[in-house]
């Protein structure tokens, strides 16, 4: 079944359609623009309705010539035919995804919540049409006759499947209560982010008296005054929920009072119990989730989302987990002891909580290695950082990267590069580092235009949008990263780097436990020496990294490593824990999250990385699915291995290896199966633990 996203929070993939319209609506229309990238510029926002609309009606009419055809079911005119409807839909989508999900506003939302309902019902006319689906296994119960390439078998079952688990062999009244389900689920999902948005947007910390400004950097004071100066309290300081805002603050500052308070409206949002309130939408969620799999025929979400995924099911998932809780837990114990400890020596006088923990690891740190972020960070400009990971690709893969200022964009502060390799153009790549009002929070990546042969089987090069939530520069200081930005930089550019070398014929969905291999593998070349003499260069002086704070980086690589796996380890708990629910109950979000927590044996010090009501990746594509971050650590760890057995980091021919056997198949072949072709044996929790410092090398 081909697959089309109904998320309008997610960009949509496909290719162009070529429209002989008015050009009243520039998605009636050929784009000339460099690389046929939409052309924003022209877009208005009256012009996505229309286009949606006429889109989905293009589709459905595409969709019934292939039910109409009086030949055989083949795969060409079925299969294939499949992958080439809805051209119109998915050029709309092209442009609408950025705009959604980092650049939105009133409108966009309203139409969001508009359009959601109509893209359920749509997808659903397509995957509950029986007279397709009659088509369809007419052609998977005859494939073998039909001399199928694997990655054409690969398809063939995916979409037969795609039918089956999208409700095909339901009652004419049980699908029905799909249909609703799934309408219902849509609009969810879409309510949910706004609240998510608009609560973190909600929340600010205004500071008046600098003596509250105690032990922030001057970097930070510096970017706080500017956004005061921005809402018109010149004189003032303005912190707010923006990664780049609330973590250093955590990290610094003395005033525990202040603390306390920016973490409770962190870790609070969602759950105020006003308009933007998530608690009964998360728990409608869930429960219609439950509603849905049991109708599908499954026990649970978590059965269903995992039956298509390496894992499988859940059982296999919650022991993995268990595996790495139960190493990690003692080390998270330990590093809370040794906070408790240093607030005792100072004589605080009071119980280590999850407010103190940023600032006391803080410390430790710099009493135990003599380093501290604050000490890194002219290094890591944004644009060095940037630099460093093209170095890489161009090192492993001869990708080479040149700025291009001739192409349209969604808003001013992307930066797109044009890729090559061998003088030949390769794909484009999009660049959005740093926060807004109307942009989501956290990182992602996604091909505004995937790689793939269109019907006359000329190649489609990818387009790719990567975004981030970055330090924003400060008068004359640049964007300075964090190590930890500079790792999600990497790792973004991992996902890019999977769109980019894709070779293969047709748009296939790759599994959520194996999506992250191509992005944590990137991260391991951030920090070794040979890497950073390259990038890591002081902003002001152009000076290299010193050998001595390459060593601090270093030595200090595993630290903090027990909370940092232990709070990512009780959000994927959680995330197991909803979707492993077998009835439709109405839950009280709040005890369930406690009492899963208790049931894990959680430290009171520490608290999942994602709270329920603010937990974006399980409403979108993560949910039960959240486990594959660390899951797809004891991949990317033992991959990076065969380098570094090598004595090589960047050895060409293990590079090859990757490319052929991992990143160009993307999604065209069984994940186990590319891997064992790239390793040459199946994976193993070792290498994981291993990375984390939780065994010895």
């Amino acid at each position: 079944m081909k697959k089309f996203l109904i998320m309008l929070l997610i960009a949509s993939l496909g290719v162009i359609s070529c429209k002989k319209e008015s050009c009243e609506n520039p998605f009636y229309c050929d784009w000339d623009t460099p690389f046929e990238v939409p052309p924003f510029d022209q877009i208005k926002f009256e012009h996505f309705k229309p286009a949606f609309l006429k889109g989905m009606e293009e589709e459905m009419a595409e969709v019934n010539a292939i039910i109409n055809n009086t030949e055989e079911a083949t795969f060409d005119n079925t299969i294939r035919a499949l992958q080439f409807t809805g051209k119109l839909l998915e050029k709309v989508q092209r442009a609408w995804g950025p705009l959604s999900g980092a650049n939105t506003n009133d409108s966009i939302q309203a139409l969001s919540r508009e359009m959601s309902p109509l893209f359920s019902k749509h997808q659903d006319d397509i995957s509950l049409n029986e007279k397709l689906f009659e088509r369809v296994k007419s052609v998977y119960e005859n494939r073998d006759k039909f001399n199928l390439t694997p990655e054409e078998s690969k398809l063939l079952e995916d979409q037969y499947l795609g039918f089956i688990r999208n409700g095909i062999g339901l009652s004419p009244e049980d699908k029905e209560k799909l249909r609703k389900l799934n309408s219902e689920l849509s609009l969810l999902g879409v309510k949910f982010g706004e609240n998510l948005l608009a609560e973190t947007n909600g929340f600010t910390l205004v500071i008046d008296n600098e003596a509250d400004l105690s032990g922030l950097p001057e970097g930070l004071r510096a970017q706080a005054a500017d956004a005061a100066k921005a809402k018109g309290m010149e004189g003032k300081w303005l912190f707010t929920l923006q990664a780049p805002s609330y973590f250093p603050f955590m990290t610094y500052a003395d005033n525990r009072a202040l603390r306390e308070k920016m973490f409770r409206g962190y870790m609070m949002r969602g759950n105020n119990g006003n308009e933007r309130d998530n608690n009964q939408i998360l728990g409608d969620i869930i429960r219609l989730r439950v509603e849905k799999a049991r109708l599908l025929g499954y026990e649970s979400h978590a059965d269903y989302v995992l039956e298509r995924n390496m894992a499988k099911e859940p059982e296999t998932v919650l022991n993995f987990l268990a595996q790495i809780w139960d190493a990690a837990l003692p080390v998270a114990k330990a590093e809370a002891a040794a906070q408790q400890e240093l607030i005792d020596r100072e004589g605080g006088k009071f119980k280590l909580e999850p407010w103190d923990w940023f600032y006391y690891t803080e410390k430790i740190r710099k009493e135990k290695y003599d380093l501290s972020d604050e000490e890194t960070k002219p290094y890591f400009s944004a644009k060095n950082v940037t630099d460093g990971m093209f170095y890489v690709a161009n090192r492993l893969y001869g990708l080479e990267f040149s700025e291009r200022n001739d192409i349209p964009l969604y808003h001013p502060d992307v930066k797109t590069f044009e890729v090559k390799r061998d003088n030949k153009h390769v794909g484009i790549l999009m660049i959005d580092y740093h926060p807004r009002a109307s942009k989501r929070g956290g990182a992602w990546c996604s091909a505004m235009r995937p790689q793939r042969l269109d019907e006359k089987g000329k190649f489609v090069t990818p387009l790719v949008s990567m975004v981030t939530n970055f330090t924003p520069p400060s008068g004359d200081t640049p964007s300075l990263l964090t190590p930890d930005e500079a790792s999600t930089l990497f790792h973004e550019f991992g996902h890019a780097l999977h769109s980019l070398l894709s070779n293969t014929e047709y748009t296939s969905g790759v599994s959520r436990d194996f999506v992250e291999l191509p992005s944590q593998v990137m991260e391991h070349w951030v920090f070794e020496p040979e890497v950073l003499k390259v990038y890591a260069k002081h902003y002001q002086t152009g000076e290299v990294i010193p050998d001595v704070l390459i060593e601090k980086i270093e030595k200090a690589g595993k630290f903090n490593q027990g909370f940092t796996t232990v709070e990512y380890l009780a959000a994927s708990s959680l995330d197991m824990e909803y979707h492993s629910l077998t009835e439709p109950v109405e839950l009280n979000i709040g005890e369930f999250e406690k009492k899963a927590m208790e049931k894990y044996g959680l430290i009171s010090e520490i608290i999942p990385r994602y709270r329920s009501t603010y937990f974006g990746h399980i409403i979108g594509g993560y949910s039960a699915g959240y486990y594959s971050y660390i899951w797809c650590e004891q991949l990317d760890a033992d991959a990076f291995k065969a380098f570094k057995e090598t004595g090589d980091i960047f050895n060409r021919e293990v590079a090859a290896r990757f490319e052929k056997e991992i990143l160009a198949r993307k999604g065209s072949k069984d994940e186990l199966e590319m891997w064992v072709a790239f390793r040459g044996r199946e994976p193993g929790i070792e290498a994981l633990l291993e990375n984390r410092g939780f065994i010895n090398q």
